[in-house]
């Protein structure tokens, strides 16, 4: 069964070009031209993943509120901002709304069906049956690979593809520091320097949500990240 893209984007050649592009490589492509639109087919259904653009119509910041509502009805779904905004500003509000990736509209299709590619390659440890997978356990951390699956004193964690395969990179070796070079090659992005901050203080937030005491994971200045040992 082809896998299932929504793409939100206002431009209707854009929209077309993107669509056509996904449909001759084989996926099935569903498109929205506003915020109000996609949001009334995503109550129906989910799609697999969702290309979404930043202004829509008359709301500059629609894509950034469709994407807040999204993070809302599943903290697996792959999102990925595809815009022509590239500020830092934009980049990192996209990412602390909870993207996964954010390409902007330059982006070579070989370079975005890779990333889409990646995305779909981690949900799909999600849909492996359960079994005596390993777990990775650290303290309160427990930590399931195989099914994406991160708890803390029993609470599940509600990470993001990109944001569990940071947690994944930093838990396996706790105490070695992981440069932000090491943290984008195992989310397999490729991302600037105050990106990995924004999901790394993006994740932080997520397990004080839970533990207002968490402080597992060090920023080692110049050099990157470390869980705790």
């Amino acid at each position: 069964m082809a896998r299932q893209i929504a793409i939100v984007e206002d431009e209707p050649a854009i929209r077309a070009n993107y669509s056509d592009a996904l449909r001759r490589l084989g996926f099935e492509v569903q498109t929205y031209a506003s915020r109000p639109d996609a949001s009334s087919g995503f109550d129906i259904r989910l799609p697999d993943l969702v290309l979404i653009d930043i202004g829509l119509g008359d709301e500059p910041e629609g894509g950034f509120e469709l994407c807040r509502e999204l993070r809302q009805k599943s903290a697996t779904l792959p999102i990925n901002f595809l815009t022509a905004r590239d500020s830092d500003f934009d980049i990192i509000s996209g990412l602390r709304l909870g993207a996964d990736d954010y390409l902007t509209k330059d982006v070579s299709l070989p370079h975005l069906t890779a990333r889409i590619n990646t995305l779909f390659r981690r949900v799909d440890a999600l849909r492996r049956p359960q079994g005596a997978e390993a777990t990775l356990k650290n303290g309160d951390l427990s930590l399931q690979p195989e099914r994406m699956r991160v708890t803390w004193k029993d609470q599940e964690v509600p990470l993001t593809v990109t944001e569990f395969w940071m947690v994944h990179t930093m838990v396996r070796h706790p105490g070695h520091v992981k440069s932000r070079d090491a943290l984008m090659r195992d989310a397999q992005v490729v991302v600037d320097d105050a990106t990995i901050t924004s999901h790394i203080k993006r994740i932080r937030k997520k397990f004080i949500a839970i533990d207002p005491n968490f402080d597992e994971i060090e920023t080692m200045h110049g050099a990157g990240y470390r869980w705790r040992a």
